[in-house]
């Protein structure tokens, strides 16, 4: 048995058996093969929707990049569902995107921008056989020209109306609804792998008690006697 094994088979002695079977079903759906990030977002309910689209969709990762707002995330904003996520903060100056984007290319990212101004791929037609850094922009001014300038790729969803686009959290639930059907139905291996569900779910466990990371440490240090 692995460390991280042991420990998770500590926390679910003292968590209810119906988050046990929560945890292990939800984590075998989970997914970082695509990661989502959003520059500037300066709207409790549009990082409040994002937040729920992706735990609803089983998309794992999300990058939130703040330089020009004043911008506060809190995990209690999402109706629980922030809880669930992988929450990654980009502030530092001059450019925080660049240091999300170099964060994520060094793991093997393309950088993918969104914009109904740039007509390149559709969420139909994008190639997903590498993992994907999905990045939105700001509700007013969309992406910035840092992203626009350094994007590896582009994607827009394609209007039939007089409207040029959705909104930022409806447009982030319709592009990952969609590429999420086409990762189902495709042979990517695109879930997480077995040992990066057994981390998550430790992480799941830690949230949801009191004195969890403590809880951790304590089962790794007995780990380690035995």
């Amino acid at each position: 048995m692995t460390e991280d094994a042991y420990v998770l088979q500590e926390f679910y002695k003292i968590i209810t058996p119906n988050k046990v079977n929560m945890f292990e079903r939800i984590a075998a759906q989970r997914t970082k093969h695509i990661v989502v990030g959003v520059e500037n977002i300066q709207q409790d309910h549009n990082a409040s929707a994002i937040m729920r689209s992706m735990d609803c969709l089983g998309f794992q990762e999300l990058h939130l990049i703040e330089k020009n707002n004043n911008y506060q995330f809190q995990r209690d904003i999402a109706l629980g569902a922030a809880r669930w996520l992988d929450v990654v903060q980009h502030q530092n100056p001059p450019e925080p995107i660049f240091d999300s984007m170099n964060l994520l290319r060094a793991k093997g990212y393309q950088i993918v921008a969104t914009s109904p101004h740039i007509k390149a791929s559709t969420p139909q037609n994008i190639d997903l056989t590498q993992p994907i850094a999905l990045f939105f922009g700001a509700e007013k001014h969309g992406i910035s020209e840092e992203l626009s300038a350094n994007a590896d790729a582009f994607l827009h969803i394609p209007m039939h109306g007089f409207t040029e686009s959705f909104n930022l959290s409806v447009s982030a639930a319709l592009v990952l609804s969609a590429l999420r059907t086409r990762l189902a139905a495709s042979s990517i291996d695109w879930l997480l792998s077995p040992e990066a569900q057994t981390e998550l779910k430790i992480s799941w466990c830690e949230r949801i008690l009191n004195g969890g990371p403590q809880l951790a440490q304590k089962f790794r240090e007995e780990f380690k006697k035995v």
